[in-house]
């Protein structure tokens, strides 16, 4: 292919779903040039993912959307489980040792969360363009060239130096790069949105066994609609009325009382896929959510991993492009977000055969066990707390990545790098330090935290040379206030303690020895300006 470069372009994304929004709203609030396209003719309009949990609520902090996301969503936080018109339990939200300021999980339409970020990008100068296809690309190691398809039938050559494939299940991307999708599909499942008269607390999920199957009733923020997922009579060809009989006749049936379902506004049945690639970049390409792997949605992951996965290249490749790090820096993007992929992988497939509930003794057991549990508050307990672990994203850590630089302390001196840096409402409102601090963590620039007295020359070095990328904070002064000591003691660190921690909030470093701030800048892949 051939054409001219294109100089009012820094990254093309390929998909204007959450992962390509997400991606380019991160590109573009750090002053990249960005151009979104995507192949469909305008937004979608039906729901698809609900669920937006505990970690993405704080990414979207980060990002500056929050309060716009929050207005429109429904929060719960329990989780009930019905069988013979009984409710056999109701789990709570035990995030005691997963502090964070959003101990709950959002219920708002994917499509709720598109225009929100579409709106933002805007305030960028950034729009989708709709009915724009890539029809194929070649990287030839400068720059990558890329032939756009419009709806009219026009062709257009484009050479940018970074393309991003966020073009969902189906990636052009993916497949040109070769890279493929590895896994099992299974079973189908029926989704349908639809008003339902029901009775049933709408803070909570609820699961219910139906006599030979199963459903799981999800509030969504408008009042009366639930989102139910049928793992049993998946059948593509039944009429919307035939499948809300069917619904109404399971749901009272579990429930032993008449409910009343409305027709669906929207019905879909799919195959459960679970599958993922082992390479998420190829030299100037990136692929990120959908295009490198797919999920049940057992436990409603996938948006949530696009999310963060958008967000973990955004900011790395930002800092690329503009002369803050070396490339290297974006070898760590695949390196920590493929274990991602491959232990969602795990978590989803046990979570579908939980909400499946395919063995035949499961109406006899699971009122015992059941019963026993929610007699057993310690146990109990225990059960909430590993829910949390799999589903908030808030458990998730990077101590495995190239980016991060372990010092030798006790883990009960403070957070370990690795770590995400967060605190619970309660810390946040009793603290102003960690009320600035998260407040503070909305600059898309690495913090480093210095504690206590330091090398001012060193750090007026370090403002100069790597402010572009850097934001310098002395914690227990002018920058940082921290009264009560509660930061120098969540971090375990005393006078002459730095910790550095990444733009997505996870601490890249944390140490009390005599080690140059600038060294770790360096072991991050940051580069000096003059």
């Amino acid at each position: 292919m051939s054409g001219t470069r294109n100089d009012t372009t820094d990254v093309l994304v390929v998909g204007g779903g959450p992962a390509g929004l997400t991606a380019a709203h991160e590109l573009a609030r750090r002053g990249l040039r960005v151009r979104v396209i995507d192949k469909a003719a305008a937004p979608a309009v039906t729901s698809r993912a609900t669920a937006t949990h505990a970690r993405t609520l704080e990414t979207y902090h980060q990002m500056g959307i929050l309060d716009e996301i929050l207005a429109r969503g429904h929060r719960v936080a329990n989780f009930s489980m019905h069988m013979r018109g009984r409710r056999l339990i109701r789990f709570g939200t035990d995030y005691s040792e997963l502090p964070t300021r959003f101990p709950f999980t959002l219920q708002i339409d994917q499509v709720l969360t598109e225009q929100v970020l579409r709106d933002k990008l805007a305030g960028y100068g950034v729009a989708v363009e709709w009915s724009v296809a890539l029809a194929e690309f070649e990287d030839t190691g400068d720059e990558v060239v890329t032939k756009l398809r419009h709806e009219d039938g026009r062709e257009e050559t484009c050479r940018v130096p970074w393309l991003v494939g966020a073009d969902g299940a189906h990636s052009t991307v993916r497949k040109q790069l070769g890279l493929r999708l590895l896994g099992d599909s299974t079973e189908k499942w029926l989704i349908a949105d639809a008003h339902i008269d029901l009775g049933l607390p709408r803070d909570s999920l609820h699961w219910m066994h139906t006599g030979r199957g199963t459903i799981l009733l999800v509030p969504f923020p408008d009042e009366g609609k639930w989102r139910v997922l049928d793992t049993a009579d998946a059948t593509t060809s039944d009429e919307p009325e035939v499948v809300r009989a069917r619904l109404q006749r399971k749901i009272s049936y579990a429930l032993r009382r008449q409910v009343e379902v409305a027709e669906p506004s929207w019905i879909s049945v799919f195959t459960i896929q679970q599958r993922m690639i082992e390479r998420m970049r190829a030299g100037r390409c990136f692929v990120v959510g959908d295009a490198a792997h797919v999920h049940s949605p057992a436990s409603g992951q996938g948006m949530n991993t696009c999310v963060q996965d958008a967000v973990n290249l955004g900011w790395k490749l930002a800092d690329v492009v503009r002369g803050n790090a070396a490339e290297e820096l974006l070898d760590s993007y695949e390196a920590e977000r493929v274990p991602v992929g491959q232990l969602l992988l795990g978590s989803t497939k046990t979570a579908t055969a939980l909400i499946a509930l395919r063995n035949v003794l499961a109406p006899v057991l699971l009122p015992i066990g059941l019963g026993l549990l929610n007699r057993l508050t310690p146990a109990k307990k225990r059960a909430e707390r590993k829910i949390l672990r799999g589903m908030s994203g808030l458990a998730q850590n990077y101590a495995a990545s190239p980016l991060t630089m372990p010092e030798p302390r006790p883990a009960t001196d403070g957070f370990t790098p690795g770590d995400r840096v967060g605190c619970s409402t309660e810390t946040a409102r009793e603290s102003a330090g960690w009320a600035a601090l998260c407040e503070g963590m909305t600059d898309p620039r690495w913090t480093l935290l210095v504690f206590g007295t330091a090398d001012e020359d060193q750090l007026i070095r370090i403002e100069k040379h790597y402010g572009d990328a850097v934001t310098l904070r002395r914690v227990g002064g002018a920058d940082l206030a921290d009264p009560g000591d509660a930061l120098a003691r969540s971090f375990g660190l005393a006078a002459g303690g730095i910790a550095l921690i990444r733009p997505d909030g996870y601490l890249a470093a944390s140490t009390t020895s005599t080690a140059a701030p600038e060294d770790l800048l360096a072991g991050c892949h940051l580069v000096a300006r003059p």
